[in-house]
């Protein structure tokens, strides 16, 4: 999100939220970050998931601060290491096995030309090291995903001038890109989610909405439109949550109005909406990105992780919530349960 600096320009533009889309119901943070280094800023941005499938309570997040670098948080929300290294927007990882877990960042350093920040990250101590950095093509860097596809690290940058790249990026003693595919969506991109069953890769174009473009495919398809009501503009974030084949969730951050939607694969049906509300930790707002794994993450993450940068972090700077992705699920079975009796019971009035 391009948004005002300062506290001014934050309270403004919380202020500004007019639009409230359909309800939605609240969940509840069960952990909290430290909050970035860099106050009264529009900072902390976008997470990242990595799970320990050996001790699952020992999973960590990479975050950005936009303004300041890379951290690394574990579960109770405590950093465990901080890489400094300014203008790094949005960031994802891929476990490339012999190669280690690959950390990878859109650096918008030169707001000319994007590039990607490559890192490793050693998931026993939680510290990054940097690798290199690649060119990306024209354009500032925003928006990123990727994952392994048969030992390659697949990357897909989107930045802001709506031109999107497929990547294949080689992780060796000297590392290199190479483009495979180029697309584009009408204005302003930043989430990014792809699904590593089929190559179906979704992108958020901000004032427009979800975009779908199948693997191999240089044509997208709109296919969740940002209508007031499920998706109130800014759409940001994007987070991708498999089940079996070819099912699973799409969850959106509806930005506009603070909530987040939920959406069935693969076709996209709108599958209810949630809030963070205030609990033992704050509320969240104006939330920029978002990152979901289903999975054990110990008992305090019950069915998953839910992770949600929050731009409105009372007095202290930006932070990101953690949110058991199980209690949303039954959250949002329980609500959408309860609108399809009050449809169904105005429909026979």
């Amino acid at each position: 999100m391009a948004a005002a600096t300062g506290a001014a320009g934050l309270l403004a533009s919380c202020s500004a939220i007019t639009v409230s889309g359909n309800p939605a119901v609240p969940v509840y943070a069960v952990a909290e970050t430290a909050p970035v280094g860099t106050a009264n800023e529009d900072a902390a941005d976008d997470p990242a998931i990595w799970r320990n499938a050996a001790n699952p309570a020992a999973s960590l997040v990479v975050a950005t601060d936009k303004k300041g670098g890379l951290y690394v948080y574990d579960l109770s929300g405590q950093v465990k290491h901080f890489f400094a290294r300014p203008a790094l927007n949005n960031v994802d990882l891929a476990d490339m096995g012999n190669k280690g877990v690959i950390v990878f960042a859109s650096d918008r350093s030169d707001l000319a030309n994007a590039n990607i920040a490559l890192f490793r990250l050693d998931t026993s101590s939680g510290e990054l090291s940097e690798i290199a950095t690649l060119p990306s093509g024209s354009g500032e860097g925003y928006g990123i995903c990727g994952y392994e596809k048969d030992g390659r690290l697949i990357v897909y940058t989107a930045p802001k001038e709506g031109n999107i790249g497929e990547w294949e990026i080689a992780v060796s003693t000297a590392p290199s890109i190479k483009p495979l595919r180029k697309m584009r969506v009408p204005s302003q991109p930043e989430g990014c989610a792809i699904d590593a069953r089929n190559g179906n890769l979704y992108i958020g174009e901000e004032a427009g909405g979800v975009w779908r473009f199948a693997n191999g495919a240089s044509e997208g398809q709109l296919v969740a439109a940002v209508d007031n009501r499920n998706l109130v503009a800014d759409l940001e974030g994007l987070a991708l949550v498999p089940e079996g084949e070819t099912g699973g969730w799409l969850y959106a951050s509806s930005q506009g109005d603070n909530t987040y939607m939920r959406y069935t694969l693969p076709d996209l049906t709108p599958a209810g909406r949630f809030r963070i509300a205030a609990g033992v930790f704050g509320s969240t707002e104006e939330t920029d990105g978002i990152e979901a794994r289903r999975g054990d993450f110990g008992p305090d993450f019950p069915g998953g992780l839910f992770v949600a940068q929050d731009g409105q972090n009372g007095a202290g700077a930006q932070n990101f919530k953690f949110v058991p992705l199980g209690a949303i699920e039954k959250a949002l079975s329980v609500g959408v349960a309860q609108t399809t009796v009050v449809e169904k019971t105005s429909a026979g009035k």
